[in-house]
């Protein structure tokens, strides 16, 4: 069988705050199985139904800079690859900085 996705996917686990758009925030703690520019697979303690539109926050490493980054995504989630694994698209992103806490 051959590969089909139409971008790179890299293998990353990263810390996910996944939170249902378009509702009061229901922040739920997830991680990165791998993620590309089209989508992120990832490992969520509860599921969310197929076809609803999430929001996510994924943390990027801190460098020197000592700041935070995180990515603010909003997708849709487009199937299930387990009881908690979950694919999702990245229909658009923002980068959002904090300065860390010393």
């Amino acid at each position: 069988m051959t590969d089909q996705r139409k971008a790179i996917r890299f293998d990353l686990k990263l810390p996910v705050e996944l939170v249902r758009a378009g509702t009061a925030p229901e922040p739920r703690i997830a991680e990165t199985k791998n993620l590309s520019s089209n989508g992120v697979l990832f490992i969520a303690d509860i599921p969310v139904p197929v076809g609803e539109t999430i929001e996510y926050f994924i943390t990027l490493p801190v460098g020197q800079a000592q700041r935070q980054v995180r990515l603010r995504c909003v997708g849709k989630v487009v199937r299930h690859e387990s009881s908690n694994a979950m694919a999702a698209t990245l229909e658009r992103y923002e980068f959002v900085r904090k300065q860390l806490q010393q």
